[in-house]
């Protein structure tokens, strides 16, 4: 208590780091009653009040600060407990604020949007396929992979793939249940007397889809964050642990080299946000979560390219074909996607192989061209390899493939409009 009053700076520290979950959780207060948020920021009382709970919060958290004053400890704390709520909240601002921000933008499709991600996120296939995902990934930090000291590597590869498939998934049954269900339901008639036209029909239901789809990927990917930490304290030989580095950033440079290379640009950051002593620490250990959270969500990112793909693509066919069909192509299209380039790299080195080998050549080429190179999307080339890769360097190849996926879904989208242009709603 006597380090409370006597360093002025932990009070600073404390009102700092409560400031910044209060500002995240500001989405929160607005979506439960935005009309009295609206009144509470207009009032000068209503600002006092949230200044004095900022004061007493920050002197709380001080008071912890001065309890728990090793540096290794605060770290843990502002890794496990600060910066992964502070995280969740990020999320849950962009579930919120997501929405209302392309309704201002584009009014009329907009709004067909914010009802198809509302519709997505209220159904129970969408929460059964995250916390079926979420177990999966969970369980994964307990299963022997025999990969004599590669386990971590294996785990992140499965943790990744169940992240996008569980996006995939669920995107492409969504889009061809609810496109089909409102044409065939007669209720895009109703929806199109209105002001909608069929662009912005379509259009919307797929970034509605698409926004859901990407909140999926988001909190799948906060739970993989916290997963792949925990096996590292669950099996030592993923970890290496120094006991002359108890914060643990030897072992990072070791383990996950793309992590510790994030970490030399996010830490300084967050340390730059809060006043030297104990609450530094707490803030390092919130720069380490954004740390693997900045190089995971790499790879979620190139994993949601492939999501917008096959979900454009579900969204088009839905527009003419019937839920089971539709199903069936978009799964032939994924397997394709994955297997065409293998097929072409194997027919290439089996030349004079006959006939057949010459047909099924043909073939895999035919797909590569026509289809999405969904390969492209798979994240255990950069996982899987001998020598690290730089992390700036794999962010520039993940905007790339993200700009192909953007180009081959405006391509699939552009399809879908010209199918659903002579489709007769009456």
């Amino acid at each position: 208590m006597s380090n409370l009053f006597s360093d002025p700076t932990l009070i600073l520290a404390g009102v700092v780091l409560a400031t910044i979950q209060f500002v995240a959780a500001l989405p929160w207060l607005w979506a439960i009653d935005p009309k009295g948020f609206k009144e509470a920021v207009k009032s000068p009382a209503s600002l006092g009040y949230a200044v004095l709970g900022l004061v007493g919060a920050g002197a709380g958290v001080a008071l912890f600060l001065s309890y728990k004053g090793e540096a290794a400890t605060l770290v843990w704390y502002g890794r496990y407990l600060y910066g992964a709520v502070l995280h969740l909240q990020l999320i849950i601002d962009l579930f919120l604020l997501m929405p209302q921000a392309l309704v201002l933008v584009w009014p009329k499709g907009g709004a067909v949007a914010f009802a198809a991600f509302r519709e997505s996120c209220r159904q129970p296939m969408f929460w059964l396929i995250a916390v079926g995902a979420s177990t999966l990934i969970w369980l994964s930090v307990a299963v022997p992979y025999f990969t004599f000291g590669d386990d971590y590597k294996m785990m992140k590869q499965i943790g990744f793939d169940a992240v996008m498939l569980s996006a995939v998934l669920f995107g492409v049954l969504a889009a061809s249940m609810s496109i089909s269900e409102e044409i065939e339901g007669r209720t895009a008639v109703t929806l199109m007397s209105k002001p909608v036209n069929r662009r912005q029909f379509l259009i919307g239901k797929f970034l509605g889809i698409t926004m859901a789809c990407l909140i999926m990927s988001l909190l799948l990917g906060w739970t993989l964050t916290d997963a792949l930490r925990a096996m590292r304290e669950f099996d030592p030989i993923n970890n290496a642990p120094d006991p002359a580095d108890p914060l643990g950033e030897a072992s990072d440079k070791l383990v996950d080299p793309m992590t510790f290379e994030a970490q030399k640009t996010v830490v300084p950051v967050f340390q730059k946000l809060v006043p030297a002593g104990p609450g530094r620490m707490v803030a390092r250990g919130a720069g380490l979560w954004f740390s693997d959270a900045l190089a995971h969500t790499f790879g979620i990112v190139l994993g949601f390219g492939q999501v917008m793909i096959l979900v454009a693509v579900a969204s088009a066919l839905a527009t003419r074909l019937t839920f089971v069909v539709n199903i069936v192509i978009c799964l032939l299209i994924f397997f394709l996607g994955h297997l065409a380039p293998v097929v072409v790299q194997v027919t290439q080195q089996a030349q004079g192989g006959g006939v057949g080998v010459g047909l099924v050549g043909f073939l895999g080429k035919l797909f590569d061209v026509l289809l999405p190179s969904l390969e492209s999307f798979n994240m255990g080339r950069a996982i899987i390899r001998e020598s690290p890769l730089p992390l700036w360097q794999f962010g520039g190849y993940v905007l790339t493939v993200l700009g192909y996926s953007l180009i081959y879904t405006t391509i699939a989208l552009l399809i879908g409009l010209v199918l659903f242009e002579d489709r007769d709603l009456a």
